[in-house]
């Protein structure tokens, strides 16, 4: 009996002890808590007291906001659109003033590389009036009239703003004459017969059927001439084609060279030089290989 009793009395001593052992020590598991507590504040107040991205954003946001309203905006009147449109009216306008009004007119008429031709029938075939405009000038036109010249092989009308007419102009040279009743003509390296007057010295007289401008004999004895060293040149003092193909060249000294035709002829050339060196009266290189002397 005594037992039980005790046994009995001593069973609600248990549940006390389980309490017990699951309250918190003084200094352990509370300072645990407390020190969670403290951690859980230090956070929330870092989270509530930083920016974080979004604060950055906002303040990015509100910087290029601002340098947007102080950066000044350009004036209407320096916009692309504007100036362009400007430009076009000042070339306009200054067309305008060029080709109707006497601003940019000709006032000076330069004329370079005349030498045996007048200045003054220059002027006279270019037909530029004084005062024209220089705009309205045909430059085509002039520069045709002026090669129209009889001495004038070609001729170029240039524009020289303010107010100058600039011509330019190349003439003729005689390579070879030819006797006619009327007179003695000249012809230039394309058998232009352009001129009746005296040969200048060193011109050889030419002896052709139809000498002239497109005659192939004509041509083909310009060519031979053509070919030669200026050595071999300067002793020509005729050149006769019976044709293309049977052109003769007689020397000053009286001497006659045959040359056949237009072939070869620099290699005819350089064998005649030598060839002149040996006593003889007709030397014939129409065969460059096999050369004869007479």
């Amino acid at each position: 009996m005594t037992r039980e009793r005790r046994g009995r009395s001593e069973r609600p001593d248990r549940p006390v002890r389980r309490d017990a052992a699951r309250s918190p020590r003084p200094g352990t598991s509370g300072a645990r808590a407390t020190a969670g507590d403290r951690t859980s504040s230090r956070r929330r107040g870092a989270t509530a007291t930083d920016p974080g991205p979004r604060r950055t954003r906002e303040s990015a946001s509100a910087a290029r906001k601002s340098a947007a309203v102080e950066t000044p905006r350009r004036p209407w009147y320096r916009r692309p659109a504007v100036m362009g449109a400007v430009g076009v009216v000042v070339v306009v306008a200054l067309g305008l003033v060029a080709w109707f009004t006497p601003l940019l007119s000709v006032r000076q008429t330069d004329v370079a590389g005349a030498t045996s031709i007048s200045e003054e029938q220059i002027r006279q075939a270019l037909a530029v009036p004084q005062g024209q405009p220089l705009l309205r000038v045909d430059t085509e036109g002039a520069a045709l009239r002026v090669a129209a010249i009889p001495k004038v092989a070609s001729a170029r009308v240039q524009r020289v703003y303010p107010s100058t007419i600039r011509v330019t102009v190349t003439e003729r040279v005689p390579v070879v004459f030819v006797d006619s009743p009327g007179g003695t003509h000249l012809l230039d390296s394309e058998a232009v017969d352009y001129e009746i007057a005296p040969p200048p010295p060193g011109v050889p007289r030419l002896v052709t059927e139809k000498p002239g401008w497109g005659d192939p004999s004509t041509e083909a004895a310009i060519e031979v001439l053509e070919s030669m060293p200026p050595q071999l040149r300067a002793q020509v003092g005729q050149v006769a084609a019976k044709s293309i193909s049977d052109i003769a060249v007689t020397l000053l000294d009286g001497r006659i060279v045959v040359w056949g035709g237009t072939e070869k002829s620099e290699r005819k050339a350089a064998v005649t030089l030598p060839l002149l060196t040996q006593p003889g009266q007709t030397y014939d290189v129409s065969s460059p290989d096999l050369p004869t002397v007479r």
